[in-house]
């Protein structure tokens, strides 16, 4: 790991009129890290997730991204154009639902190949075999490579939301419940798809779920979250084996039940 954070987050605040969203919340990301934000329905998590990704711009505090010329940037200092160029290229954003990240009328391979054309890729042959082994990468059938999403199963359509958000190398990954509406035994399969992934490419993620076997399985440290604020942070295991707060007791004891 580097010995300087990716992504810096000071006292990220949202409220939605006189509700709170997140409040004060701060932390940094390191390269090759993976993220976990949990807490129950309404905790504020997803809401931090879209500031944090420019989605939805915050109240008060500042999102700082670690450029690749090495540079510490305010994403909310960058104009739009610029920020949107970073969304499409360096940063990658997995939703609960494949369809609010795919284009479901165009082919797999066209939904892949869009993120490489995205940054300057031209040639259709190479677009194609990219999107060939991306899709084999995913554990998608490369006939299936003319088929559009609408003719995938759910757990078909997350990894190849997955395929295209990777192709161009991101460094950084979103993701919001990537396993929720799954099957359990989908789910499993997908975690271990993902996880594999995350470590064979180095990339830094945020995880956002509800489910603490997602983020014991993925991440490397956790913040835990109850009406927008964060009230325990640290390594995933730490937290899990030894929950300092009630809220995270409450959490940790029914999974355990289940």
């Amino acid at each position: 790991m580097s010995d300087q954070p990716l992504l810096r987050v000071n006292a990220v605040t949202k409220y939605y009129g006189g509700r709170i969203g997140c409040d004060e919340v701060t932390f940094s990301l390191w390269p090759g890290e993976v993220l976990a934000v949990v807490g129950e329905s309404g905790s504020g998590k997803t809401t931090l997730l879209n500031c944090i990704s420019t989605r939805l711009p915050p109240t008060s505090g500042t999102v700082e991204y670690r450029m690749r010329d090495g540079q510490m940037r305010d994403l909310y200092r960058m104009g739009e154009a610029e920020r949107r160029l970073l969304m499409r290229t360096d940063w990658g954003f997995v939703h609960q639902n494949p369809a609010d990240g795919l284009r479901m009328t165009v082919s797999a391979g066209a939904n892949v190949g869009e993120r490489l054309m995205a940054v300057g890729d031209r040639h259709y042959g190479k677009i194609r075999a990219a999107a060939g082994d991306w899709l084999g990468r995913v554990e998608i059938d490369v006939d299936r490579i003319d088929d559009q999403p609408r003719d995938f199963s759910g757990g078909m359509r997350q990894r190849l939301q997955i395929a295209r958000n990777l192709v161009t190398g991101p460094r950084l990954v979103f993701m919001d419940e990537p396993t929720g509406g799954l099957d359990v035994s989908v789910q499993a399969r997908l975690l271990d798809l993902v996880r594999s992934l995350v470590a064979d490419l180095g990339l830094s993620a945020i995880v956002v779920t509800h489910d603490l076997a997602v983020a014991r399985l993925l991440s490397h440290r956790m913040l835990v979250m109850k009406d927008g604020h964060v009230i325990e942070h640290g390594l995933t295991d730490r937290v899990l084996d030894d929950p300092q707060e009630p809220y995270t007791q409450l959490l940790v004891s029914s999974i355990l039940q289940v």
